[in-house]
């Protein structure tokens, strides 16, 4: 049996805050999904502005980083015609995505979601959620280091 962490509501609130709070910061509105280590999706926001259409496309990049464990801008050249992995973008019901904004969330080595952002350019995206999951890392770090140790 393997024992693997997962994330809880409070995390997954540290997550959507915190790309709420960067999107807001760089002037986005965006979508916001954040998915199990099996990709089912666990929140999500939308913020004011943000494309209607990009919410299914948020989904599905939290969706592919979680599954592939990799950040869904790796597969913009892999993906290219000619490349190794042309084609992976019509995989999984079309679901998998090849452009900027899905992130892989680890914990202790061990894949636990991920962030999936649209409605901003694939860098903007990208930059909200790669500030969520550091949010959530940082957030992790100081309750163990606020934890008294084990007798």
């Amino acid at each position: 049996m393997i024992t693997v962490p997962k994330l809880t509501l409070e995390d997954v609130k540290v997550l959507l805050a915190a790309a709420e709070s960067e999107a807001r910061a760089i002037g986005v509105d965006v979508d916001i999904a954040v998915v199990d280590d099996g990709g089912q999706l666990l929140g999500f926001y939308r913020m004011d502005k943000a494309k209607i259409t990009g919410i299914q496309i948020a989904i599905d990049k939290a969706f592919t980083a979680a599954g592939a464990r990799k950040a869904t801008h790796e597969y913009a050249a892999m993906a290219s015609p000619g490349a190794s992995a042309f084609g992976i973008h019509v995989s999984n019901g079309g679901r998998f995505m090849i452009f900027g904004g899905g992130v892989p969330i680890f914990v202790a080595g061990q894949i636990v979601g991920g962030v999936g952002i649209s409605s901003g350019s694939s860098e903007q995206d990208r930059a909200v959620a790669e500030a969520a999951v550091d949010a959530l890392l940082c957030q992790l770090r100081k309750s163990v280091t606020a934890q008294p140790p084990t007798p």
